[in-house]
């Protein structure tokens, strides 16, 4: 038995989260994707046979008022909101990340042009954001009739003007992992007059965000990679109190209308969060959250933080001592601050070299064109999976 093999033996006998573990249906597989896809809670399934048999099959449309259906975009919202440093009465579920995230964007650019500042003509957009954003942000920018342009975070600060309506930022790089300065990021926004939207989904339910501590605008995030609410689960919006009367969707609906089921012909908005609802929420789904989430209680957030730290470091620690040098570059930062809850290594045939891999039984993700991505879930990985991965990909890679 290596000297690593001991060490990860010990690591997980002191890990305070370890007895999370067994509320997940996990195999002998060493799953590093949740930053994909979350593992499946064991409760999820039991929970959805019942709202599928007896809520839906038959309560019928009576699970509406009897089941809380109505309810569940604020409800599970509220569920949500202490993983993301957040007050109840904030964040409403539903829809996917895009569309909640061209609700927010064009929304805080409603906010800028209220204060009567006609010149604040100019979008910011982080350059290296996952491509969807990136695809709203420009929609979003010829709807309002703003121009868009791409910088890179570490940019922001100097391409802030008194042109900037809002700014559209990630809190960790979904490529590299990189964590980015959501706090000092925030008040730059502010200080130029601008309203900051943040994307929380390779953030939230890995490290503490803060969103009410440092006085985030807009926020919304997906639900299927840390949070493990299952494929395809309905996204949130977060929307700082202070401005919820303000807060103008470009997708007013009935179900975020002040009397939803008045008909009327024009539109008034709900109070709160819930003018960023939509449509008739989707309820398998959401409710399948709803029960997702339940693993999280009695966990601390920054607990989570703690162990992801460690679980990172001690990868990158087997990793250079299991693969041959030369072979793989880490492009994930060092830096504690900087780091998210993945590892992305930089390797030629990375594509082939990860198909090996799960053929081998770790399961990590490629990104074109030669990144290995390996996402670290603190509720459910350990640290002997950590130095079986390491070792399996020396192994790959020899």
């Amino acid at each position: 038995m290596s000297e690593l093999t001991t060490r990860a033996g010990a690591l997980d006998a002191a890990d305070e989260l370890a007895g999370v573990r067994k509320q997940f249906v996990l195999d002998e597989v060493v799953y590093l994707d949740g930053n994909s896809l979350g593992a499946l809670p064991a409760n999820v399934p039991g929970h959805v046979e019942d709202v599928v048999r007896r809520q839906w099959g038959e309560l019928r449309i009576r699970s509406w008022d009897e089941s809380g259906w109505w309810t569940a975009p604020e409800r599970i919202g509220d569920r949500i909101a202490p993983l993301v440093g957040a007050a109840a009465g904030q964040i409403v579920v539903g829809d996917s990340t895009s569309v909640n995230v061209f609700k927010a964007l064009v929304a805080a650019v409603r906010m800028a042009g209220s204060t009567g500042s006609g010149d604040r003509d100019e979008i910011l957009v982080d350059a290296t954001t996952f491509p969807t954003d990136g695809y709203i942000a420009e929609s979003a920018a010829r709807m309002t009739g703003r121009t868009l342009r791409p910088v890179t975070p570490a940019e922001v600060p100097g391409a802030l003007s008194d042109r900037t309506a809002a700014v559209l930022l990630n809190h960790v790089d979904y490529r590299t992992g990189r964590l980015h300065d959501l706090p000092s990021m925030t008040a730059a926004v502010h200080a130029a007059g601008a309203v900051a939207v943040w994307d929380l989904c390779h953030s939230a339910g890995a490290l503490p965000v803060g969103l009410d501590e440092h006085g985030v605008d807009l926020a919304v995030g997906c639900t299927y990679k840390y949070l493990n609410g299952g494929p395809g689960s309905p996204a949130y919006l977060y929307v700082r109190r202070e401005l919820q009367d303000r807060f103008d969707s470009p997708l007013p609906g009935w179900n975020s209308h002040a009397e939803p089921f008045g008909m009327r012909p024009a539109f008034e908005p709900a109070s709160g969060a819930l003018r960023g609802r939509v449509g008739t929420p989707d309820i398998l789904s959401m409710l399948a959250l709803e029960a997702a989430l339940e693993v999280w209680d009695g966990v601390r957030i920054e607990a989570v933080r703690a162990k992801s730290l460690a679980l990172t470091d001690f990868f990158l620690e087997c990793v250079a001592a299991y693969v041959p040098e030369g072979r793989v570059e880490s492009v994930t930062p060092v830096a504690h601050s900087e780091r998210g809850s993945q590892v992305a290594l930089r390797c030629d045939d990375a594509g082939d070299v990860m198909k090996r891999l799960i053929e081998r039984g770790v399961v990590g993700d490629f990104r074109h064109p030669d990144v290995l991505r390996f996402g670290f879930t603190p509720l459910y990985v350990g640290f002997a999976d950590v130095e079986r991965a390491a070792r399996v990909l020396g192994e790959v890679l020899r």
